[in-house]
């Protein structure tokens, strides 16, 4: 029985040029080689199996051909390719710095670092997970990794660099690899079919490649397992049902329903994935993704955003013509909101049953959204009762007022013929009578009395008013901070910033209504100011028993003799 190896070594890239998805990467090092430009250390970071330790393999097998290339592309024909190509060059060494991550390590990697290598020019130091090292270990890396010798050059490998000590990122040169897109991703997969001969729908290599999620070899080890169960004809629905993912249908059907308001219909097909044995926190997670998609398909300049294949995306843009962007950014709104309630939910279905029918209440909650608005801002301005629109003009009320005609001004201009008024405002200015309209909405009467009132019955005023009211905390803050100072009937009300003060304004005429009435008092005044400690009264200071006491020495000797004849003592 012949061994089988998987894709992910079986074709592992052997040159710069078979690199998939790292173009950039990859010439800036065959360009230092071709110009004799090689650093002593480098740093290959990125997100996993996107090629990090394959090309430091590459790089190390290329700077040591005897016979390089024009394009800087190993000859494979040389001692040291064939060294390398059959897995015995001693002149790549290579560190796991997870398990290897001691003093005693490295220093062990310092001694060899000083035997010349045998085939080629340079010894090539691989350390991968380098962010595994500990504090130690790296401060004794840090000399022989700034002055290594002449034939010594690292290449250190890690997904987390944040991780490195600053002195060992100083003495690199770092190379930040990228996430794998979907469509470099797919094309790498459609080569490998080819040459095993295996028939595949690019749909299905296209959730191969969202599932990967931008690591190539973990798409080539699911393609491997799809391959296992489909045999050799890889086709859509077999892939999600090997692979348990959800069918962008059921993520476009939804949409629609929502977008339609049809609750019952959603549900049921919530009922049918769960069915499945889906999870609910993968689908709402999924339908925050899908909204993110048909959102960015609106615009022709974002379009390119989408990393799905060309069928898919025209299915996206078909779908966003319907939806409005209102709706997307609502619905994107309530998944955010449902994944964090999932994640604390005991019901966790029904936490998405209530998600479900939000989505489907958002085009009818934008109709009434302007009706309810208008109400809200009918009682902010005093409007108690219920808004209904009138069913004919409100009767206005003409009361005889004596009409003055005023003599012709002679001496007058006569105002520019070039000026002239609209004939729709000159026909209204000629035939509205003056008329005087009862108001619809009812303002708070002033009292007619007058009673005297002191700094004690504004403060129970302003507490009471804080009580019913219960003004937001800025203000109730700003009413309880410092004491009123009465002048006459205007009371001035003192605020520590101009944020109070802005607030405190705000509330001017509802506050001042309330007082008049608690103060029983209809000629009440306010006025607002910041305070300041330089000008105002001096704060009342807190006094120790002992001062009281001399304080009432001083007002009564009297104090003193009777605590000498009685041996009194403060405590």
């Amino acid at each position: 029985m012949e061994n089988f190896i998987v894709s992910a070594r079986k074709y592992r890239p052997a040159s710069f040029d078979t690199v998939v998805g790292q173009l950039a990467i990859t010439s800036t090092l065959r360009n230092a080689i071709v110009n004799h430009q090689l650093a002593q250390a480098y740093l290959f970071t990125g997100p996993r199996g996107v090629g990090k330790t394959t090309c430091a393999r590459i790089f190390a097998k290329t700077i040591n051909c005897m016979n390089l290339q024009p394009n800087a592309e190993p000859c494979n024909e040389c001692e040291s390719c064939k060294a390398f190509n059959a897995g015995r060059s001693l002149n790549i060494h290579e560190l796991d710095a997870a398990s290897n991550n001691s003093v005693d390590d490295i220093r062990g990697l310092v001694e060899q670092v000083r035997i010349l290598p045998q085939i080629g020019k340079y010894s090539v130091y691989i350390i991968d997970e380098v962010h595994m090292l500990s504090t130690s270990a790296f401060n004794a890396f840090l000399k022989t990794l700034e002055e290594p010798p002449a034939h010594a050059i690292f290449i250190l490998a890690t997904t987390e660099k944040h991780k490195i000590l600053p002195t060992i990122l100083s003495r690199c040169q770092i190379y930040d690899f990228n996430r794998m897109k979907v469509g470099d991703t797919v094309e790498h997969l459609k080569y490998i079919s080819a040459k095993e001969g295996i028939t595949a729908e690019e749909t299905a290599l296209d959730v191969i490649a969202q599932k990967a999620d931008g690591a190539m070899r973990d798409a080539l080890s699911i393609f491997d397992q799809v391959v296992s169960f489909c045999g050799k004809n890889l086709t859509y629905d077999k892939v999600i049902e090997n692979l348990n993912v959800l069918d962008y249908d059921y993520y476009f059907r939804l949409t629609d329903l929502f977008f339609q308001g049809k609750v019952s219909d959603s549900l049921l097909v919530l009922n049918e994935i769960i069915e499945k044995g889906f999870d609910c926190g993968n689908l709402v997670s999924g339908l925050g993704k899908h909204f993110r998609d048909v959102l960015v398909s609106k615009d022709p300049a974002t379009v390119q955003l989408l990393e799905v294949s060309a069928t898919i995306k025209a299915r996206y843009a078909r779908q966003a013509e319907v939806c409005s962007v209102d709706f997307l950014y609502e619905a994107l709104r309530v998944v955010e909101q449902c994944e964090m309630q999932y994640k604390v939910r005991m019901e966790k279905r029904l936490c998405v049953e209530l998600a479900f029918i939000k989505l489907c209440q958002l085009n009818e909650l934008k109709k009434n959204l302007r009706a309810s608005d208008f109400e809200a801002l009918l009682k902010i301005a005093g409007f108690n009762g219920k808004f209904r629109e009138p069913e004919a003009e409100p009767e206005s009320v003409v009361e005889n007022v004596p009409v003055v005609k005023r003599p012709a001004d002679v001496n007058r201009p006569r105002p520019d013929s070039s000026f002239k008024i609209k004939d729709s405002f000159r026909q209204e200015s000629q035939v509205q009578p003056v008329v005087k309209v009862q108001p619809v909405i009812h303002q708070q009467e002033k009292p007619d009395t007058r009673e005297s009132f002191d700094e004690a019955k504004v403060v129970a005023a302003l507490e009471k008013y804080i009580t019913e009211h219960t003004p937001e905390q800025t203000v109730s803050i700003a009413l309880k901070t410092h004491r009123p100072v009465i002048e006459g009937e205007k009371i001035v009300l003192l605020v520590d910033n101009q944020i109070q003060l802005e607030k405190v304004e705000a509330i001017r005429m509802h506050l001042q209504n309330m007082l008049m009435k608690n103060l029983k008092n209809g000629y009440v005044t306010f006025e607002f100011k910041l305070f300041d400690s330089n000008t105002t009264q001096e704060e009342k200071k807190l006094f120790t028993a002992s001062e009281k006491f001399e304080h009432f020495m001083k007002l009564n000797p009297v104090v003193a003799d009777l605590k000498n004849i009685f041996g009194l003592e403060l405590e």
